[in-house]
Parts: structure tokens; C-alpha cells; sequence
């Protein structure tokens, strides 16, 4: 029992200090792991990169850096797509992040209300994109219950 305690505390400890690094990380060293990331860690590598190329492109549009800004929420909209492709093959984890593309959807709702008018259809292709991620996960969310059903 004690062995058992010792390793939990190694794991745990070793989680916090991948976590710590894995903060730091820049969107380029995010998107280099993620070529390289197991299967199974793909869809929370992919959600990172777009949470954070969602701020980035908070920040561009703030700063009228537009070019930027678009760029970044292409990516948003690639790695969401990313994270959808990851967990629907390995079917774990699909609440989760559905549960983060809608945040980011919101999010980049918000956003569009302040940009000019020319800024604004770019964010609102990406709403829709990560809309239909969205259904797309619902619906393999939901597929083992309608199976349930339709046998009985």
C-alpha cells in the first residue's frame, strides 16, 4: 500500500510540473506537439491551441491587427476540427470538448460584436464552422442512445 501512495504522489507530481511547462508553451512549440502527441492526447493538445489562438486573436482585433486576428481564428476553427476528428476516432472525452468549442463559439460571438463591419463575416464563418463541430459531437454523443432505443 505504501508503494501504491508513493507512485500516486510521483504521477501527481509529474502532472503538475507537465502542466507548469506545458503553460508556458507558445502556440508554435503547441502545434509541434501535437504532430507528434499520441492519439489520445491530440483533442486536449488541439483544444489548447484553440483556446489560445482565441485569445490571440482577441488581442489582434483589439490592437487592429487584423490580418493576425484572422489567421488565429482560422486556427481556432482547424483545431476545434482537430479535437472533433481526435475524440470521435477514440470516442473519449467528446462532452468535454464540445463543451469547449461552445465556449469558444460564445466567445468569438462576443468578439464580433466589437469588430468593424469588414472584420466581422471571417468570425462569423468560424461561429458557424465550430456550430457544426458542435452537431457533429452531439450527435455521436447522443448515437449510443438512439441505438439504445431502436433496439428496444
Amino acid at each position: 500500500m505504501p508503494r501504491l501512495a508513493f507512485y500516486m504522489l510521483v504521477v501527481a507530481l509529474a502532472l503538475a510540473c507537465s502542466y507548469g511547462a506545458a503553460k508556458d508553451e507558445t502556440v508554435d512549440q503547441l502545434k509541434a506537439r501535437f504532430e507528434s502527441a499520441h492519439p489520445e492526447d491530440r483533442a486536449e493538445l488541439a483544444i489548447r491551441i484553440a483556446q489560445y489562438q482565441l485569445r490571440n486573436a482577441d488581442k489582434f482585433y483589439n490592437d487592429g491587427q487584423s490580418d493576425q486576428a484572422r489567421a488565429a481564428v482560422e486556427d481556432i476553427v482547424t483545431y476545434s476540427e482537430k479535437a472533433r476528428d481526435a475524440v470521435t476516432q477514440n470516442k473519449k472525452h467528446l462532452k468535454h470538448v464540445e463543451i469547449d468549442v461552445r465556449k469558444m463559439a460564445e466567445k468569438l460571438r462576443d468578439i464580433k460584436r466589437t469588430l468593424a463591419f469588414d472584420d466581422q463575416p471571417p468570425v462569423e464563418q468560424a461561429i458557424r464552422r465550430l456550430e457544426d463541430i458542435r452537431t457533429t459531437l452531439l450527435k455521436e454523443m447522443f448515437a449510443k442512445e438512439i441505438e439504445k432505443e431502436q433496439k428496444k
